[in-house]
């Protein structure tokens, strides 16, 4: 009878402990990742009038393609530090009827990357606008005459185009 009672005993501490081991502070806890990595550098590389092809090398497989809207991808992306709050990404690229890059919508967009943020290398600039065929392009400056400028303005001026051969397409007929 004694030996049941201090074998239940032992018993109860040693769950008792194992269970406290599960919230015992400096236990490690793993980050848990889900979806697909967005950077800031993969949305800068996005140019309006991508195709499909050239989105999804860039941005990777969409986690989201719904069938209702397919002319739109989602990329989702959640992260949880061990132990700490959930973090959560979105972006959605939409296509218009030719397969081409329209518009994207999300947590990100174009402009300064993060890295280049911390570099410095930012020019006070936070978020650029795409560029639009409809704005007219700065005047340039005349270069000097003599000056370094003005010499490979010449060099490019002076640059004579050579048509490039096509290839005659092969005889695909049967003999």
């Amino acid at each position: 009878m004694q030996n049941t009672k201090l074998l239940l005993t032992s018993f109860t501490l040693v769950g008792l402990l194992a269970l406290a081991g599960c919230s015992f502070p400096g236990v490690y806890k793993i980050d848990i990742q889900q979806g697909n990595v967005v950077t800031q550098d993969m949305i800068d590389q996005l140019r309006p009038g991508m195709t499909r092809r050239q989105v999804r090398f860039i941005m990777g497989n969409p986690l989201l393609t719904d069938t209702f809207h397919a002319d739109r991808w989602d990329y989702l992306y959640s992260l949880q530090p061990g132990g700490g709050e959930r973090q959560q990404e979105r972006v959605s690229v939409i296509f218009n009827g030719n397969d081409q890059l329209v518009s994207l919508s999300g947590d990100f967009m174009p402009g300064v990357s993060r890295d280049q943020a911390l570099l410095g290398n930012d020019n006070g600039a936070n978020v650029t606008a795409p560029v639009q065929e409809s704005e007219k392009p700065k005047s340039e400056v005349p270069a000097k005459p003599g000056s370094l400028l003005d010499k490979i303005q010449k060099d490019v001026d002076g640059v004579e185009t050579v048509p490039v051969p096509t290839p005659q397409p092969l005889d695909t007929s049967p003999q």
